[in-house]
């Protein structure tokens, strides 16, 4: 049993902007809470006690939204990364913090119990998940021998495969093979080159149940709908007459459902959000903290952040609303396209195929719409962003642009 574990959180996420570009990756919201604290949870309910966060970019907002750990049942400590130097020189930040067998896990990565524990079981000095990919191009391949890592193959790798989950378990020796790493040719201290240089005493085993590594910001959206699938229905806010609840469904207290609503879950409601009068939520949604989504809106599959505001004959479908955003009565969201194929998006000036056939927008914070104007599939729009009334918008947008 490893009793301690490290999570790396320090790095910017760059990929997932404009999501990260006020909040630090781990604290974006999924499941009805942020996402390192399913890591949090999973660790504790593995027998985890202490555990080490590392943390960089916005590391204040991190300590804060975490505390010290007690309401998770664990002691926290937050190591600071000042200059990120790569995946082992990361882990290597925690020696002499951590003096027991240990586990290991990026801070973007959806990790369940049942794989920490059979990565406790393993039998060996250390142990690494591996995922089962369609297509393995975007991650390590990993080959096995016997059950032990073989080798990690990081490009070049087409089609299915297994590849490396980000979740491992660690004896303290690991710090003597990190110790001597040298920078990879991309100028990093890579933590691959330290398990292939101890690979026959690194257990290889498969994740058990969810996994989810964010690359993308749409992938937030993946990671929300397995969460809400475990989710149990809870009523602690208001309810009026005339509502229809289905499923599983969360209203946090303060929250208030009006009158002609209808609620297909899973959905989470946060607290102080409203919803209605004559409001449609479908699942899998995820309505954060004094969010409203008003008279004759609809929203489905989709996250509001804390603030964000659907007030008014809105629809939005497999979205993402950054915190106090604001559509503007009218405003549509399109999810699909005509011809049925997988939507595209601008992600840092590249085009990038989501794999999905529906998905409508990515709004930074603080991003307004004036009346009825239409987003289009794709689009993904910088913080503080303000778009016209009647307005069409596609693609990607910087922050604080005006499309008037």
């Amino acid at each position: 049993m490893a009793e301690q574990a490290l999570i790396l959180a320090a790095g910017k996420g760059t990929r997932m902007r404009p999501l990260t570009a006020r909040l630090p990756k781990p604290l974006l919201p999924a499941g009805g809470a942020p996402f390192l604290e399913h890591q949090l949870r999973a660790l504790a309910e593995a027998g985890v006690t202490h555990v080490a966060v590392l943390v960089g970019y916005r590391m204040r907002e991190v300590h804060e939204a975490l505390g010290d750990g007690q309401r998770f049942g664990l002691a926290l400590d937050f190591l600071v990364q000042e200059e990120q130097l790569g995946t082992g020189h990361a882990v290597a930040q925690a020696a002499g913090k951590l003096d027991r067998n240990f586990f290991c896990l990026n801070g973007d990565t959806l990790v369940t119990t049942e794989t920490l524990r059979a990565l406790a079981s393993a039998k060996s000095a250390h142990a690494m998940a591996v995922a089962q990919v369609a297509d393995c191009s975007s991650y390590g391949l990993v080959k096995t021998h016997k059950g032990k890592l073989a080798s990690i193959i990081e490009k070049g790798a087409e089609g299915p495969g297994k590849i490396n989950a980000g979740i491992y378990r660690f004896a303290p020796s690991i710090f003597e093979v990190l110790e001597a790493l040298e920078r990879s040719p991309r100028g990093e201290f890579e933590l691959t080159t330290a398990l292939e240089a101890v690979a026959k005493q690194v257990a290889v085993v498969d994740v058990e149940g969810d996994w989810l590594d964010l690359g993308r910001p749409w992938d937030l959206l993946t990671a929300n709908a397995l969460l809400l699938a475990r989710m149990e229905p809870s009523i602690k806010g208001t309810v009026e007459e005339g509502v229809v609840l289905e499923g599983a469904v969360h209203v946090a207290a303060g929250a208030i459902i009006k009158a002609g609503s209808r609620i297909e879950g899973p959905v989470w409601v946060g607290p102080g959000a409203t919803v209605g009068p004559n409001a449609c939520i479908r699942g899998a949604t995820m309505l954060g903290a004094g969010v409203k989504v008003g008279s004759a809106s609809e929203v489905k599959n989709s996250i509001l952040m804390d603030g964000a505001k659907a007030p008014h004959h809105n629809y939005v479908g497999d979205s993402i609303l950054g915190r106090d955003c604001n559509l503007g009565s009218g405003t549509k969201i399109a999810n699909l396209r005509h011809d049925g194929a997988n939507v595209y998006a601008i992600i840092r000036g590249e085009r990038v195929d989501s794999g999905l056939r529906k998905l409508g927008v990515i709004l930074g914070d603080d991003v307004k719409t004036g009346i009825n104007a239409s987003l289009n599939v794709g689009t993904i729009l910088g913080e503080g962003t303000i778009v016209g009334p009647g307005r069409v918008v596609s693609g990607s947008w910087a922050a604080g642009s005006r499309i008037l």
